[in-house]
């Protein structure tokens, strides 16, 4: 039956408790027996192994001995203390069976000598360790459990802190677990005790986590394993080792590290599992703007109080002391650069100024892992980056498509298991299909699916009808309409490209045709090109000749991750400066995505052009200008396409140069329009020529509109039927659209 703190035990029995049979055997901490009862407590499977619950929580090693009686058990005085039993009573002994990974990995234990003040010892933590570690190993430690031991000729005990079991998490429920040859020990004691206590690092060097091994995916983290490495390399691999190698080696521990990078991308989970893994005091998360405060000085106090409980363990214990994880989301809400915000308070300056004195200045603590998340690092003061503070910065970026497949295997592990998931799901191509879909972005998709799934087994019409849950199941089409709702937040504006292009494209002939193809020709350069992670293309011509729908085709076209369009008619009414923000942040976006493409349409516009003077803003065009020629960061390829109809102009500033190539997009010529015209099917096949040769050197966006204009018949209400085929547009009719349109 499952006992009280959720373990196996056997059948119940009462037996009488009786002492223990010697002064020597009460220091073995074991219950004894008579040799008939001894294999009601054998645990199936092991050998030699014998383990009794005596009482509600008290789990004891069972040995026999000659001297108790058949129905008897034998404690000593701490063993029924702890059972909260008396001799001669009769106490509840069953069997326990102890539950599938069950070794303690760390135990804690707080020495003390039996008579207090005795003496004062001095207690070498290595070889204590292995002592007991000897003695009383494949026996149950539980938290709170008080054990008698003889170590050097005197008498101690000790009371069990922590017992941690490897693999499994902290909790405020009873830890409890069997000693084995792999169990770590740590010391503890009283500043009374007369105990002190040496080698105490090297004893518990490689307990700085929980558990030996580490699967991400069963943490909930996916498609970071590479930045979970670098962390542990850079900010805990000399912890693992004792600190006799780490002083030789003239190091110190790191004491903090920075996680940054997009939104939703995994820092504040990587951070909390960190912190779970970690054997220390449990973390403490804060969001940073919950440290702020109205009154006067009660920032700072906040900011020093987070630090108040690893200061007194330094004080107390010195190098014994816990490592204390602090954890930091949203840092650059308390933490900007100094002198950057003008408030009148200044309270920004002194969070950052507390936090220094904390991590580095004359009191350092030495104790204290301080893990700092944000979205935008360059907000941050850079003395806080600097090493000895927040030196380890680990970029934790938009996952690639290995890692899109292990996170939507964690999100869809459950239902897998418990067959809620449609065997056509194909997790494969989904993770092809999300490109630039974050960590949460990705877990939006799962939740939306299973919205779809779970909607169509309710009726709006009957809401308490009962459902079959046998009949959910989470389909591949669930998955694919998931995908209409949820969008990537760095991903292609497909919206905003197709208005570029509202009547589609078509053929224009050779010359256009030769530009596609050699645009695309750029955009293979970018996959493929070791040497060119940054290709520029400036597309100039007449005004509406189909620069923008051109750009715009080809950033569809790319298939690339990323494509963002900057123009003019989103930043009206701006500041010059905003603007600069604006565009710096499409560039800096881009570069979080492997592949992107940004289209800088009409530069003249962006620049605020005009004409007469002339004039322009010189703030957008140095901005424009060093971003043309920035590289991205390693492992980024940039491609980007400018448009303008003022090449004279640009070139002027510098901006012909600074693109990579320039290709002219021509107007239409008589047989250009042709072609177009035949695509449209909106004439009659003897107008055609006619109509062709009146929109020689016409740009093709004009023609459209004068086909619309057209379409529309003298008296109006006909272009439904011209474009379904049944009618055609009437030459006099287009003449007369063509004058309004010509500029004369």
């Amino acid at each position: 039956m499952a006992g009280r703190f959720g373990f196996s035990s056997s059948g119940s029995t009462n037996m009488i408790v009786t002492n223990t049979p010697s002064q020597d055997l009460a220091l073995a901490n074991l219950a004894f027996c008579s040799p008939s009862d001894l294999q009601k407590f054998a645990v199936p499977g092991s050998k030699d192994v014998y383990l009794a619950t005596i009482g509600d929580s008290l789990v004891l090693s069972v040995a026999a001995h000659e001297s108790i009686r058949s129905g008897h058990i034998a404690l000593n005085s701490i063993q029924r203390r702890c059972a909260r039993v008396s001799a001669a009573e009769s106490i509840s002994v069953s069997r326990f069976i102890p539950p599938e990974n069950f070794n303690i990995a760390l135990l804690t234990l707080e020495l003390e000598f039996i008579k207090k003040g005795a003496k004062n010892e001095q207690v070498d933590a290595v070889l204590l360790a292995s002592q007991l570690r000897r003695r009383f190993i494949n026996q149950v430690m539980t938290t709170g459990q008080k054990v008698l031991f003889e170590y050097h000729g005197n008498n101690y005990s000790f009371t069990v802190s922590q017992a941690a079991v490897e693999g499994q998490e902290k909790s405020n429920s009873l830890e409890r677990g069997m000693i084995s040859s792999e169990t770590y020990f740590v010391f503890e004691t009283s500043r009374d005790s007369g105990i002190q206590i040496v080698n105490q690092r090297e004893a518990a060097s490689s307990n700085i986590f929980r558990q030996k091994e580490f699967n991400l995916e069963t943490l909930g983290i996916g498609g970071l394993s590479a930045e979970f490495a670098d962390i542990f390399r850079r900010a805990f691999a000399s912890r693992v080792f004792p600190p006799h190698v780490t002083s030789k080696l003239g190091i110190k521990h790191v004491k903090g590290m920075l996680l940054y990078g997009p939104p939703g991308t995994g820092k504040t989970l990587m951070a909390r599992q960190i912190g779970k893994l970690l054997n220390g005091k449990e973390p403490k998360i804060v969001n940073g703007p919950e440290v702020l405060s109205k009154f006067v000085g009660e920032t700072e106090k906040n900011v020093r109080d987070l630090f108040a409980d690893a200061e007194q363990d330094q004080r107390t214990r010195g190098d014994q002391s816990d490592l204390h994880v602090i954890i930091f989301d949203e840092i650059d809400a308390i933490c900007k650069s100094r002198g950057s915000t003008r408030d009148g308070t200044g309270v920004h300056d002194s969070i950052v100024n507390q936090l220094l004195t904390k991590i580095d200045g004359v009191e350092s603590l030495n104790n204290v892992l301080l893990i700092g998340m944000t979205n935008r690092k360059d907000l941050l003061d850079e003395a806080l980056l600097r090493p000895g503070r927040l030196e380890v910065h680990v970029e934790i970026s938009l996952p690639d498509e290995n890692g899109r497949l292990q996170i939507l295997q964690i999100h869809t592990n459950k239902m897998k298991e418990n067959s809620f998931l449609s065997p056509d799901v194909n997790l494969q191509e989904l993770a092809a299909r999300t490109k630039n879909f974050s960590g949460a972005e990705l877990e939006g998709v799962v939740k939306s699916a299973v919205s779809f799934a779970l909607n169509r087994q309710l009726s709006l019409d009957d809401l308490t009808k009962p459902v079959d849950e046998e009949n959910i199941k989470v389909t591949m089409d669930d998955f694919l309409h998931a995908l209409q709702e949820i969008t990537p937040s760095f991903g292609a504006s497909t919206d905003d490209l197709e208005r570029c292009r509202l009547n589609g494209m078509v053929d224009c002939g050779d010359r256009h045709r030769h530009i596609y193809q050699r645009a695309m020709l750029l955009v293979e350069q970018v996959k493929v090109s070791r040497g060119s992670p940054l290709v520029s293309c400036l597309l100039e011509g007449p005004s509406s000749s189909g620069k923008t729908a051109l750009a715009a085709t080809v950033g569809i076209d790319s298939d690339f991750p990323y494509v963002k369009i900057v123009s003019a008619e989103s930043m009206i009414g701006l500041h010059e400066s905003t603007k600069c923000a604006q565009i710096i942040k499409v560039f800096e976006d881009a570069y979080k995505s492997p592949l992107s493409v940004i289209i800088l349409d009409d530069i003249e516009r962006l620049l605020e052009y005009v004409a007469i003077g002339p004039r322009f803003s010189n703030l957008i065009s140095q901005t424009l200008l060093v971003l043309l020629k920035r590289l991205p960061p390693k492992g980024k390829k940039l491609l980007v396409f400018g448009t303008t109809s003022e090449l004279g102009f640009l070139d002027s500033l510098g901006f012909y140069d600074a693109f990579s190539v320039t290709y002219h997009i021509p107007t239409l010529k008589t047989n250009d329009a042709k072609k177009v015209l035949e695509q449209l099917n909106v004439f009659a096949d003897e107008d055609i020529d006619a109509a062709a040769e009146a929109l020689d050197d016409m740009p093709i966006k004009k023609l459209y509109m004068l086909i619309e204009m057209a379409a529309q018949g003298e008296q109006g209400g006909s272009s439904e039927a011209i474009y379904s085929g049944k009618e055609k547009i009437k030459i006099s009719h287009f003449y007369d659209c063509l004058q309004d349109v010509v500029r004369i």
